[in-house]
């Protein structure tokens, strides 16, 4: 059982509903990040998602691409978001880490080799958003056999004929994309969520956590009444490409994880 495979039965058996918040790792500099990143669980965070920054973010929008950019330019690399989850799991070994991405930095480095990194750096899951299931046996089998969950994006597209497909070897959660198109792009609706969610429980016992378009705490518990969880990136990003510090992104961080767990 992964970190994520707990958080999920702890939630469960006290009633409540997850909240799962995304950094960009390095951004804007890799102290700041991994200050950030070290205050989430005490805001309420129960699994972190984190970027790997990637020159050519296709499923990505503005918020997102230009956090990866000044990643980048600020000599972010996968080495180093690397160092980052073990300078993390130093002072909590609880929260769980997704990491989230594509394919290409991973590839460069080779899978065997990135797959016994990440485990031995504290990493639990995976999401890999340029590879479709058709591609399992680049990255997702072997995630799966190193002990990490590969996660699969589902989306408002995504018909019944291609949910089976999608399915077949995800592993912690389905993540459910609430809107079509790019992250940070329009605002989730629960009334739109709650059939889609409905329809993916109906074929997967997995839990399902909803992502992109929200907000807003008012809006996190909305789609936590519909789902096992909400996600929220953009909103979060935003703040930290502000320059506000640490302390005042956690505390907005606070706020939004109150909404989902009201649900």
């Amino acid at each position: 059982m992964t970190r994520i495979d707990s958080t999920f039965q702890r939630l469960r058996g006290a009633g409540r509903k997850a909240f799962v918040s995304y950094i960009m790792a390095g951004d804007p500099d890799y102290e700041t990040s991994l200050e950030v990143m070290r205050a989430l669980p005490a805001a309420g965070v129960d699994i972190i998602e984190l970027g790997l920054p990637f020159t050519d973010p296709m499923a990505d929008g503005p918020t997102i691409q230009l956090a990866g950019q000044r990643a980048l330019e600020g000599g972010q690399t996968l080495e180093k978001t690397l160092e980052m989850v073990r300078s993390f799991r130093a002072g909590d070994d609880v929260t769980p880490i997704v990491l989230m991405g594509y394919y290409n930095p991973i590839y460069s480095r080779g899978v065997e080799r990135f797959l016994a990194e990440a485990k031995a750096a504290g990493i639990d899951g995976l999401i890999i958003v340029d590879l479709p299931p058709e591609e399992d046996s680049e990255l997702c089998i072997p995630a799966q056999a190193a002990g990490l969950n590969f996660i699969r994006l589902a989306t408002p597209t995504t018909d019944d004929k291609r949910l089976p497909t999608v399915l077949q070897n995800t592993s912690g959660f389905v993540y459910y994309v609430s809107i079509t198109g790019i992250t940070g792009a329009a605002n989730a609706q629960a009334g739109d969520v709650g059939p889609e969610v409905a329809r993916l429980k109906a074929a997967t016992d997995l839990p399902i956590v909803v992502g992109f378009g929200i907000k807003t705490p008012e809006a996190a518990e909305a789609i936590a009444q519909v789902a096992d969880g909400a996600v929220v990136g953009s909103a979060i990003v935003e703040r930290i490409a502000a320059g506000e510090p640490p302390e005042t992104v956690a505390a907005f961080v606070a706020d939004l994880a109150a909404g989902a767990h009201r649900a």
